[in-house]
């Protein structure tokens, strides 16, 4: 089994975290695919989020029409800092015998070797880049793949949300639906 898997806060969960992994999928043949919200990343400790309960709702509720698509909450059970090599690790005990990518956007390949455990990561699974151009490769084990722009950010969400701006065109219908149903995002909330 070939697994793709995406990993990130999702605060919100939006198109941008949907359509180019859609996108991908044909070029990099993943049988299933999972999202996996972290509970704290080690790059963005500064920032309080929504709940892990809350973001994994979400990523439930965007992804639900899709059979191949899980979301995984293995990082948010654990807690503390979310490392990709711990999550890699329990993944392959999971699915002995799976392969797995890791998927990351562009802005996180110069950050790639500050990962922990960097070069055991590149063993246990091949890194997939989503980019908006046709890149070659430059690591071992990183592969690129071109996929379309989506104009749209988790800050931008979240500043519309407090702005009282409607956030239907970048979100899908029902995450809308279970922000504004839990007052996410507004003034003075996570």
């Amino acid at each position: 089994m070939h697994i793709g898997i995406c990993g990130g806060t999702f605060d919100p969960f939006h198109r941008g975290h949907l359509e180019p992994v859609l996108h991908a999928r044909g070029a990099m043949q993943w049988d299933r695919l999972l999202y996996v919200p972290a509970w704290k990343q080690p790059f963005k400790q500064d920032r309080d989020t929504a709940s892990g309960y809350h973001r994994f709702a979400m990523a439930v509720l965007a992804t639900q029409t899709y059979d191949w698509m899980f979301v995984d909450d293995v990082e948010l059970r654990r807690g503390g800092t979310s490392y990709t090599v711990d999550t890699l690790d329990e993944l392959h005990r999971r699915h002995p015998g799976a392969t797995f990518d890791w998927i990351i956007g562009e802005d996180n390949v110069a950050q790639l070797s500050q990962w922990r455990e960097a070069e055991r990561l590149f063993a246990m699974a091949r890194f997939v880049v989503l980019t908006r151009g046709a890149r070659t490769a430059s690591a071992p084990n990183v592969v690129y793949a071109e996929t379309p722009l989506v104009p749209v950010s988790s800050t931008e969400i979240r500043q519309f949300v407090r702005e009282g701006k409607p956030i239907d065109a970048f979100v899908d219908p029902l995450v809308a639906r279970y922000i504004q149903h839990n007052g996410l995002y507004k003034e003075g909330t996570a």
